[in-house]
Protein backbone atom coordinates (compact mmCIF):
# COMPACT_ATOMS: atom_id res chain seq x y z
CA UNK A 1 0.00 0.00 0.00
CA UNK A 2 1.30 3.45 -0.87
CA UNK A 3 1.92 5.97 1.90
CA UNK A 4 1.12 9.65 2.18
CA UNK A 5 2.82 12.09 4.56
CA UNK A 6 1.52 15.63 4.73
CA UNK A 7 0.99 18.40 7.22
CA UNK A 8 -0.79 21.66 7.68
CA UNK A 9 0.60 24.66 9.50
CA UNK A 10 -1.28 25.79 12.60
CA UNK A 11 -0.86 29.48 11.90
CA UNK A 12 -4.45 30.68 12.00
CA UNK A 13 -8.06 29.92 11.30
CA UNK A 14 -8.46 27.41 8.45
CA UNK A 15 -10.35 28.78 5.47
CA UNK A 16 -11.97 27.55 2.27
CA UNK A 17 -8.61 27.58 0.47
CA UNK A 18 -7.15 25.23 3.11
CA UNK A 19 -10.13 22.93 2.75
CA UNK A 20 -10.08 22.80 -1.05
CA UNK A 21 -6.30 22.80 -1.36
CA UNK A 22 -5.37 20.21 1.25
CA UNK A 23 -7.86 19.13 3.88
CA UNK A 24 -10.45 17.62 1.52
CA UNK A 25 -7.72 15.67 -0.29
CA UNK A 26 -6.27 14.44 3.00
CA UNK A 27 -9.65 13.15 4.11
CA UNK A 28 -10.36 11.51 0.74
CA UNK A 29 -6.94 9.81 0.57
CA UNK A 30 -7.35 8.00 3.88
CA UNK A 31 -9.60 5.52 2.06
CA UNK A 32 -6.90 4.46 -0.43
CA UNK A 33 -3.51 5.03 1.20
CA UNK A 34 -1.66 4.58 4.45
CA UNK A 35 -1.80 8.21 5.59
CA UNK A 36 0.28 10.13 8.09
CA UNK A 37 -0.94 13.68 8.68
CA UNK A 38 0.54 16.15 11.10
CA UNK A 39 -0.18 19.59 12.44
CA UNK A 40 2.96 21.57 11.62
CA UNK A 41 3.26 23.54 14.84
CA UNK A 42 7.05 23.90 14.49
CA UNK A 43 6.60 25.47 11.07
CA UNK A 44 4.01 27.85 12.54
CA UNK A 45 6.65 29.30 14.88
CA UNK A 46 7.86 31.49 12.01
CA UNK A 47 4.57 33.41 12.02
CA UNK A 48 2.88 32.79 15.38
CA UNK A 49 4.87 34.26 18.26
CA UNK A 50 2.27 33.90 21.03
CA UNK A 51 2.43 30.42 22.65
CA UNK A 52 -1.23 30.52 23.74
CA UNK A 53 -2.38 31.43 20.24
CA UNK A 54 -0.29 28.59 18.78
CA UNK A 55 -1.80 26.07 21.22
CA UNK A 56 -5.29 27.30 20.39
CA UNK A 57 -4.68 27.21 16.61
CA UNK A 58 -3.25 23.70 16.90
CA UNK A 59 -6.26 22.45 18.85
CA UNK A 60 -8.74 24.14 16.50
CA UNK A 61 -7.05 22.67 13.42
CA UNK A 62 -7.20 19.18 14.95
CA UNK A 63 -10.89 19.64 15.73
CA UNK A 64 -11.58 20.90 12.22
CA UNK A 65 -9.90 17.87 10.65
CA UNK A 66 -11.89 15.50 12.85
CA UNK A 67 -15.15 17.33 12.18
CA UNK A 68 -14.53 17.15 8.43
CA UNK A 69 -14.11 13.38 8.58
CA UNK A 70 -10.49 12.53 9.31
CA UNK A 71 -10.66 9.11 10.95
CA UNK A 72 -7.86 8.33 13.44
CA UNK A 73 -8.55 4.62 12.83
CA UNK A 74 -7.64 5.05 9.14
CA UNK A 75 -4.91 7.69 9.30
CA UNK A 76 -2.16 8.49 11.76
CA UNK A 77 -2.81 12.04 12.97
CA UNK A 78 -0.23 13.78 15.15
CA UNK A 79 1.32 17.06 16.20
CA UNK A 80 4.75 17.69 14.69
CA UNK A 81 6.29 18.72 18.01
CA UNK A 82 5.32 15.38 19.58
CA UNK A 83 8.04 13.64 17.56
CA UNK A 84 11.60 14.64 18.47
CA UNK A 85 12.80 13.17 15.16
CA UNK A 86 11.44 16.26 13.38
CA UNK A 87 14.23 18.36 14.82
CA UNK A 88 16.97 15.74 14.90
Amino acid sequence: MKRVLSGMQASGQPHLGNYLGAMKHHIDMQQQYQCFYFIADYHALTTVKDPQKLRQSTEELALDYLALGLDPKKAVFFRQSDLPQHTE
